[in-house]
């Protein structure tokens, strides 16, 4: 079943209207850090999936002809491995009939055997290392490019695009951090052999000061610096780069590519510095739908979009359609129509493939201008 949202957020929920009745409850789980230096995205994140949730309640979205309720049941994993899969038996003890979660890969991975033991579907809306599909837990989904089109992507760009040729490489040491910078390096040596990486560092993902790494990276003199992390880290980095002097671009994945970034920065993220991407990309008539979606948001909840919150809205639109589509929110009558879902959403149109990663997943670069976050281009 094929739904086109060409005026999000209510087409999904008006075909579904129906007469009011006995409903059956259908409880969906979503996990992201709401503690930590990652807050601020895990905040956005359970703000899209309430939103979700409250579009089809107020639609009266039904399944097997029966107006049903959809309930959120949000955890906090703080970024944490340990307090993710707590978080994960928690929700599959309070028996929901999918998760929407996590955000990070390094609590997706843990997390998602707890699930598939479970028999319970889980949607990442953000997780890209690729050890989460390649697990091969058919209860395992995510909406956006894993690390292997992100970073090589972001590769093959810095050598074509940025001109690079004298590259260093950080990364925070997490799953995410580690698989984008691995796959950065892959796809620009794929791109031009002969690129040099002229060093390769590490920090944490707490970490704030960086003098040392920076000090013997701007010794070997490269031009573009990859950082593999999130922005509470690639911030403060920006700034210590500009106040060593070093004349260098900077460029990472989807975690630093947030409105956060250049507050953290400050002028640090000067007007064309860093490129970054993230998963997903909507153009022409598509982005009428995504603009209505971040102006929606806005008005809701008073703030910008950081980063991920439409593709959780997607994601739980998916698994809703899933359970339509089977005529039931039990997750074993459902998970194989999940499998062979498709759904056209804010984020683009989402199908998966046999691992259950997205078929054709696209990515949209981005830049900062004026401390704004600006669009450069989607590719594909």
């Amino acid at each position: 079943m094929l739904f086109k949202t060409k005026f999000i957020p209510f087409a999904i929920a008006m075909a579904f209207a129906g007469s009011a009745g006995a409903q059956e409850v259908i409880k969906i789980g979503h996990v992201a850090p709401i503690s930590g230096a990652s807050a601020h995205l895990g905040k956005d994140n359970e703000n899209g999936a309430k939103m979700a949730i409250e579009d089809l309640n107020a639609g009266g979205f039904k399944i097997n002809g029966k107006v049903v309720k959809f309930v959120l049941l949000t955890e906090d994993d703080a970024s944490d491995p340990k307090q993710g899969t707590a978080a994960a038996q928690k929700l599959v003890d309070a028996k929901v009939n999918g998760v929407i979660g996590h955000l990070n890969s390094g609590t997706t991975v843990p997390a998602s055997k707890i699930y598939f033991d479970a028999g319970i579907p889980q949607i990442s809306p953000s997780a890209t290392t690729p050890q989460y599909t390649k697990q091969h837990f058919n209860t395992a989904f995510r909406v956006v490019a894993n690390d292997n089109k992100l970073g090589g992507t972001l590769g093959r760009y810095a050598v074509d695009k940025l001109q690079a040729k004298r590259i260093a490489i950080i990364d925070d040491r997490t799953a995410y951090g580690q698989g984008v910078a691995e796959e950065f390096v892959k796809g620009a040596k794929a791109k031009f052999p002969g690129v040099q990486i002229v060093g390769k560092e590490f920090t944490n993902s707490n970490a704030t000061d960086f003098n040392a790494i920076l000090t013997a990276i701007k010794g070997k003199n490269p031009d573009l610096i990859f950082f593999g992390g999130m922005d509470a880290v690639g911030g403060p980095m920006l700034r210590q780069i500009k106040s060593l002097g070093m004349k260098v671009r900077f460029m990472g994945g989807d975690g630093i590519c947030t409105e956060s970034l250049a507050k953290l920065a400050g002028d640090g993220a000067g007007d064309g510095i860093v490129t970054c991407a993230e998963a997903g990309g909507v153009m022409g008539d598509q982005q009428k739908g995504m603009d209505d979606f971040h102006a929606r948001y806005k008005k809701k909840y008073n703030s910008d979009v950081q980063l991920y919150a439409p593709n959780v809205y997607d994601a739980v639109m998916t698994m809703a359609t899933a359970m339509a589509d089977a005529k039931s929110a039990e997750p074993a009558k459902y998970l194989p129509y999940l499998a062979k879902v498709k759904y056209m959403g804010v984020t683009g149109p989402i199908a998966f493939d046999a691992n259950g990663d997205i078929k054709d997943g696209s990515l949209t670069l981005f830049t900062f201008k004026g401390g704004k976050k600006t669009k450069m281009e989607v590719v594909k």
